[in-house]
Formats: C-alpha cells, structure tokens, sequence
C-alpha cells in the first residue's frame, strides 16, 4: 500500500480504528509529507517515538523530527529500528524491498504505552529505541555543568565537623591512612599522594588487601580516612569492623549519612550530589569528582594549619619542571674550586687568568677576611683598557668596581632570574649575613632549569 494523503489513509482505515490512523504494516510506505504529519502527531504525545533508526540511510535529518520532510520514508523500520537489508529509490518513494516482520505500529504502540500496554509479547519502551548520538561537545558541556554543580554543591554541606575533621587529622601522631574501593579507591589514591606532598605523611591502603595480611601496615598513631558514596561498600564494611575492634580512628567521606559506613566512623564528611554526570546515571562521575574535591579542601586546610611554607613544599618536589622551580640559589651556584675570586692585592693579570680559568666573565674581590667588597667582568675590564694602558701593572683592588648585587643562598633560583632581569646583569654573588662570598651564580645556571 502506498499513502500519498494522509486524510485518504484515515478514510481507508476501518470505522473501529478511526482513533488510530496511523497503523501501518511493512508493506506501508509514506511519502516523507505524509509521514512528517504522522509522526508529528505522535510526537505531540510522546516526543521520545521520534527518534531515527541508526540503520536506515536517510537525507540530512531536521531538528526534532529525525526524517527530511521531502524524502519518502518507511515507518515500520523507523519506528521498530530494524535493519532494511535493502532500499530502492524511485519516484521519490522509499520500498522495502525485503519483507520486514509484519506488525502493526505507530498510533497503536504509542497508546498502548500510554496505557501502559503492551505490543505483543515485549512492553513497548521509547527509551530503547536507536537514537542520534548528541554531538561530542553537547555531551561534553553537560557533564562538566553536572560535576561542576557537585562540586560547589559540597559548600552547603560544609560544617563544624569539617573543621573538626581537620583537627583530628592535624592532631594525629602516625600517619594518614586513605582507603577506597574502585573508582573510589583511586580518587583516594591521589588524595594519599596529595597529602604526603604537603606535609601530612599518607599513604593508600587498599581495603581487599587490608583484610587479608596488609591490615598490619597501619601502626598505633595512625588514622583511617576512607570514602564509600554509597556507605555500604562490602570490603569496607569488613575493614570498619575490624578498625573498630583495633581501635584506629575513622573519617568517612559517603554521600549517605545514614548508612553504615557513616555510622561506624567517628567523623562523618558528606559528599552527596543531585546526581552523577553519567548519561545512564550509573558511572561513578560527579560522585568521584566531589570526593576528589572534598579531598582536596582536607589537604589545603591541614597544609595552612600545619604552616606549610614553599621551602618545605620544596624539599618534596626535587623533580621534574616543579622541583626546578623550587631549587634553593645555593644548590646552582658556583662555590669552591668554581667560583672566580682574588685577593684586592691581586694583579690584574692574576684577575683576568682567574676570569678566564672559571669561564664565567666575572671575578669576585675580596678582603683579607674573604667578603666580598668589589667585582671586575669583562665589560669593567674593556672600558678600563681603554682608560688606562698601564692596567696590568695595578691590582684588583684598584680596578675593581665596589658593591656588586648579591642574593642569600637560601633564596629560591626564580628569584635570582628576577634579580638578575631587574638589573640587567648576567651574575649575581651569593654571600653569607656577615658578607662572605659563597658562591656566584649565573644567567646561564639559571636557562639549564628552564626557569623562562
């Protein structure tokens, strides 16, 4: 049968089914006008019907509709998603040319769901039927707006028994024990890591492996710090069990107050979220993403109640383009057989040997005591040659210019950089309170740490 109007297929159908006018079997085929009319009808009723077969190869398909309103289209396939092995295009109309499974749809599907029916044997359910995926972006900003509301969702939720929270895991005389199981268990992972960075000595526990022998790693001082959203997860359950009977100190993270793990633990942090960022609400997303969050915020205020200075986050990161950020002036400088240095009663060419030896273009001069009271570079001892052909004959002491910039040697290397572009120089001097000379560093120490 082929429909080209749509008031004809209504006259067509028997007076017993005139409130169903779009029943159509697999040998129906509507014109893309006919069926733009039928589908909308549906798709005032039930919106979730119209949606495309992934399998049929169809035009570009407007928003909403999910068929081009000019093409010939063929419900049966549509609506049941099934794959047309076959198509011929002819005289704009779309034929099946294999027999697809003979079954009234449509207008009796969409009632029957509205009635809470059946078709046939299967409950007929919108939600599985194909849909277009959304593009990447869409998926993307929703997500992020999800987990994003988590996050600042947790700050309501924030009490005094955070701060108290805080306080115990301050007070604790051993070490911070973090411990979660899957996705919660790596969120808890770099909790652990983040904690020992910042001067709380952590470390992971996992809590399968916690009941049977690695339970002996946590010692008398330390405290357990765990995270469950749901508060009943069973091998922490097992471990809250056992912690209690050992008497270790909990801090739980779940987003049920009320569930076990929340109850047993001596400070309960909740995490709650209106949902998960998961299409399906299903994958661990938001969830994770505020524990991860409320994991962080413990960290930041233990390191500012702890007084956590650069200096001290230095000494943890000797590593990789953060450790080099945080380098001490005195661990890149020049000292001993490397620093070029003469007496103030040197010659000159004693001065310039000692430039040339050390490779720098710069030489410090110092007085009996070893402090620094002067500097001679290359560009000092140019313009003194062109001043005075007798340069040779004079001493450093002479020659050189007074008050040279000098840095602390417990300064970070930036900091130098900093100096060293302040005031156009290529070096500066490193000496002790009582104006010693320790050491030199230079323009080119600083570009090997790529401090630029």
């Amino acid at each position: 049968m082929v429909v080209d109007n749509l008031d004809l297929f209504r006259s067509s159908l028997p007076p017993a089914e005139a409130d169903a006018p779009l029943i159509v079997d697999a040998d129906t085929v509507l014109p893309g006008t006919v069926a733009l009319q039928c589908f909308q009808a549906i798709a005032g009723r039930n919106p979730k019907v119209v949606e495309p077969a992934r399998d049929l190869e169809l035009p570009e398909l407007p928003a909403g509709h999910g068929f081009d309103a000019h093409e010939p289209f063929h419900p049966v396939s549509f609506v049941q998603g099934h794959r047309v092995p076959a198509l011929e295009r002819s005289d704009h109309r779309c034929i099946v040319t294999r027999r697809v499974i003979k079954v009234q749809v449509v207008a009796k599907c969409v009632q029957a769901e509205l009635r809470g029916g059946t078709r046939g044997d299967a409950p007929y359910n919108p939600e599985k039927m194909p849909k277009v995926p959304r593009p990447p972006r869409e998926v993307a900003r929703q997500v992020l707006e999800i987990e994003a509301a988590a996050v600042a969702g947790l700050v309501a939720q924030l009490d005094e028994t955070f701060d108290r929270a805080v306080e115990r895991l301050r007070a604790a005389p051993g070490r911070v024990v973090c411990t979660g199981m899957g996705k919660s268990g790596i969120v808890m992972q770099k909790i652990a890591a983040t904690l020992a960075s910042t001067g709380t000595p952590s470390f992971f526990l996992h809590p399968a492996e916690a009941i049977h022998g690695d339970l002996g790693m946590i010692v008398e001082g330390d405290i357990v710090l765990a995270a469950s959203y749901s508060g009943t997860t069973e091998e922490l359950l097992r471990l809250v069990e056992i912690l209690k009977r050992l008497g270790v100190p909990l801090i739980a993270m779940t987003g049920n107050s009320s569930s076990p793990i929340a109850r047993g633990a001596e400070i309960h942090l909740p995490v709650a979220i209106d949902k998960e960022a998961c299409p399906l609400n299903l994958a661990p997303t938001a969830s994770t993403t505020a524990t991860l969050a409320l994991g962080d915020a413990l960290a930041m205020a233990l390191l500012e109640a702890r007084g956590f200075t650069p200096e001290d986050f230095a000494r943890f990161h000797p590593g990789g383009q953060l450790g080099k950020q945080l380098l001490h002036v005195r661990e890149v400088m020049h000292a001993g057989e490397r620093l070029p240095a003469v007496a103030t009663r040197a010659s000159m060419r004693d001065a310039i040997y000692e430039m040339s030896k050390k490779g720098l273009g710069i030489t410090a001069v110092t007085d009996d005591a070893g402090k620094l009271v002067g500097v001679i570079s290359d560009g000092d001892l140019r313009r003194l040659l062109e001043k005075d052909e007798q340069i040779l004959h004079r001493t450093a002491g002479e020659c050189m210019k007074p008050g040279p910039r000098t840095i602390d040697g417990d300064e970070l290397a930036p900091a130098a950089l900093q100096r060293m572009e302040q005031n156009r120089i290529t070096s500066l001097f490193v000496c002790a309170a009582d104006g010693r000379l320790e050491g030199i560093v230079h323009l080119h120490d600083l570009w090997g740490l790529e401090l630029f």
